[in-house]
């Protein structure tokens, strides 16, 4: 007889990504902030399941260069369609709102936006750049997408001050082509190692449950590892909509410390791992990681 699989029903999640729902004095201020500025973030563009914890922490992430990208990754909810004109004045509003929300650390990621000459590189650099000069004690971490290889729009987007940057492989080599299909796996790696080589502090993340085996896992933690990488977060992959990819299994929390614990053998120096991590899941504790 052949192998029988255990599984549980996709349909089904288990216990522990059962997540309370935002409430809260903080959340409220949080989302009236976030309302004024008429601000984009990724916490509800992605459905992130950690919104209610880090928003009531007075936290949040923003994705600058609008919520329409240019790219059509299977698992992300985040709309895909030609974006419209960039906003110039969204840096200050940006960094007026991580000032009025008092946040000591800020996470800034964006839509993919190839059809720009320098990907947005600009805006970029003048969203943080904004941001530390009305709030120099606040520390940021940016989570760039890909830049296609256009190396000199990375070298700005990176070169404004802040403390960390992300860039994130999201699955094994072999699921690429399904999961994200305009990407590369080896250029991501590249845009790490470029990184690292100008003396930035790394950092990147995978999903787990899209039907990776444990093994490429770890070949995927070496080669990151071999490209520089600092810092890596692993998450339990949710299906967003029926549109996007299935879920091919729940990760059990035991396999989320073991893969903790591999990857830190493997040379990293910090790993964020857990059913429920998510990119900028405890970013600030990512700020102090010795490079």
């Amino acid at each position: 007889m052949g192998e029988i699989k255990s599984k549980l029903p996709r349909f089904k999640k288990p216990k522990w990504l059962r997540v309370k729902l935002p409430v809260g004095e903080e959340y409220k201020k949080v989302r009236n902030i976030v309302d004024k500025y008429k601000l984009h973030t990724i916490c509800e563009s992605g459905n992130c399941p950690n919104m209610g914890e880090c928003w009531g922490a007075g936290t949040a992430t923003f994705m600058i260069l609008g919520n329409v990208c240019t790219r059509s990754c299977t698992f992300c909810a985040v709309a895909t369609g030609r974006p419209p004109e960039y906003d110039k004045l969204e840096p200050l509003r940006v960094a007026k709102a991580i000032k009025k929300m008092g946040v000591k650390h800020a996470v800034i990621t964006s839509v993919n936006r190839d059809e720009l000459k320098d990907r947005g590189a600009e805006i970029w650099y003048q969203t943080v750049a904004k941001t530390k000069k009305l709030s120099p004690e606040t520390t940021i971490e940016t989570l760039i997408p890909d830049v296609r290889g256009n190396w000199e729009a990375l070298y700005r987007m990176i070169d404004a001050g802040q403390e960390v940057v992300s860039h994130n492989i999201e699955t094994v080599e072999r699921l690429y082509r399904r999961v994200r299909p305009q990407a590369k796996y080896e250029r991501s790696l590249e845009q790490i190692k470029i990184t690292r080589d100008r003396g930035m502090r790394t950092k990147s993340g995978i999903m787990v449950g899209i039907g990776e085996k444990k093994d490429e896992v770890f070949k995927t933690m070496d080669d990151m590892v071999e490209h520089g990488l600092h810092i890596l977060t692993i998450g339990q992959y949710l299906q967003p909509t029926k549109m996007h990819l299935e879920v091919d299994d729940f990760i059990s929390p035991d396999i989320f410390d073991m893969y903790r614990e591999e990857g830190l053998k493997r040379g990293l120096k910090y790993v964020e791992s857990g059913p429920l991590v998510r990119s900028s899941y405890h970013a600030e504790r990512h700020v102090n990681v010795p490079i």
